[in-house]
């Protein structure tokens, strides 16, 4: 098979360098990519979003499958447009991407088909918005954009003077443009956050391991949200007993529900999960592989990839028996100062190979571009360094020695990953 996957950060490094392994894949193309992805698929400069320009590259090199991994292209459609030229894809159409486009729309599917999640209400003017909230009376309050927002449209408020606030910047600013037009406000849940990727052809369902992803920018959760600044694989308290919770209560549901909507989701669908007191409940979806989930995932799945993937297209799922590994996997995102703000960019990275790696660990290039043979800084989130081990203190010890090999001006990461939530 020949393969195009479509997008340039640290996930689609991590899909490429799976699907190299795989011996039924001939050739491997990556638009646009980035300077790591190069050296492991040919990287083609067509941004994410031109559908046009993607269907002239896969005729151009006859692919056998594209690959859609980012939301923006998933929801624009990008899917439709190349399927209806008749080259198979690996994503949701743009009717079943809605289930992450739109905050509105996966609630509202939540709540009518009795999918357990946060209790809500939606608004489209922030008046009655901050009424709602003023008459709950209870903090802190969750307000989400309803569209995308890179993983970053949620606003915790911790009091009234937070809410209005946080209603004024996302619906009369617009800091998140027209995906703030509706908001969702919703009840603020507690407990430990599990990230459950699943493969599903709009028919069957098979999830992948669990994760856990680190959001905050600093070390003890404090700071900005960011769209991720590590990961862990599996998430210490995702149990054989809440996995089947899950699979009863949430997963299948979730698929059945789509099809029932006249919206069957291929692709990767990624269960955002609270476990609350009251059992499992889903804060969010997206429909897609996370970032950076999939680097701490694919690294421990031992059947091939492109099987998988070319099964999913083909609706044939049921047929392919997935075999996962038992080591555990860490990955610590190195980011460049200032991020999630802004940040400079064109810093050269020292530590790394010719081919942008390091020893004891695997790189994945988020943020680089490759210029002179040299690696350099071209993005808030730089590099993910990813360890397997036999116990997660292992691959976490793995995955830091690799960090501290590795350096470019202003670097900053946190020294806490797979810590902060001791079971």
């Amino acid at each position: 098979m020949k393969i195009l996957v479509i997008g340039s950060g640290g996930r689609e490094h991590a899909i490429v360098r799976k699907l190299k392994e795989s011996p039924l894949v001939e050739a491997l193309y990556c638009a646009p990519g980035n300077g790591g992805i190069s050296r492991d698929a040919e990287c083609l400069p067509v941004n994410a979003m031109d559908k046009e320009g993607m269907l002239a590259l896969a005729k151009e090199k006859q692919v056998d499958l594209v690959f859609v991994a980012p939301d923006d292209p998933l929801a624009a459609g990008m899917v439709d447009f190349i399927e209806a030229a008749g080259i198979p894809c690996f994503g949701p159409n743009a009717a079943a991407a809605q289930i992450e486009a739109s905050k509105v729309f996966s609630k509202n599917l939540m709540k009518k088909y009795r999918i357990p999640t946060a209790g809500y209400e939606v608004f489209a003017d922030p008046a009655a918005a901050l009424e709602y909230i003023r008459a709950q009376g209870k903090y802190p309050a969750v307000i989400k954009a309803d569209g995308l927002a890179l993983g970053k449209g949620v606003i915790i408020a911790q009091n009234e003077e937070e809410a209005k606030a946080a209603l004024h910047s996302i619906m009369e600013d617009k800091i998140f443009g027209e995906s703030g037009a509706h908001v969702v406000v919703e009840e603020f849940l507690t407990g430990p956050e599990v990230s459950v990727l699943a493969f599903t052809d709009g028919k069957t369902l098979k999830p992948m391991v669990s994760s856990m992803d680190h959001k905050r920018a600093y070390d003890g959760d404090k700071g900005p949200n960011t769209g991720g600044m590590g990961t862990i694989s599996p998430n210490p308290f995702y149990t054989d007993e809440v996995a089947q919770q899950c699979m009863e209560t949430i997963f299948l549901p979730t698929v059945q529900a789509m099809s029932a909507e006249g919206r069957p989701f291929k692709g990767c669908l990624y269960f955002g999960l609270m476990l609350t007191p009251e059992g499992p409940k889903v804060i969010e979806y997206n429909s897609r592989f996370g970032d950076p989930e999939t680097q701490v995932v694919l690294p421990r799945l031992k059947t091939d990839f492109a099987q998988i993937v070319q099964a999913v297209a083909q609706e044939r799922l049921a047929e392919v028996d997935i075999q996962w590994d038992e080591r555990a996997c860490a990955c610590v995102v190195m980011a460049s100062g200032g991020y999630p703000g802004s940040y400079p960019k064109g810093i050269e990275i020292h530590g790394l190979d010719a081919n942008g790696q390091a020893e004891g660990v695997t790189v994945y290039h988020a943020g680089t571009k490759l210029e002179d043979g040299k690696f350099l800084t071209n993005g808030g989130r730089v590099l993910g360094v990813t360890a397997l081990g036999d116990t997660l203190e292992q691959a976490l010890s793995r995955a830091y020695a690799g960090v501290e090999a590795i350096s470019f001006e202003g670097a900053m990461y946190r020294k806490d990953i797979g810590r902060t939530h001791r079971k």
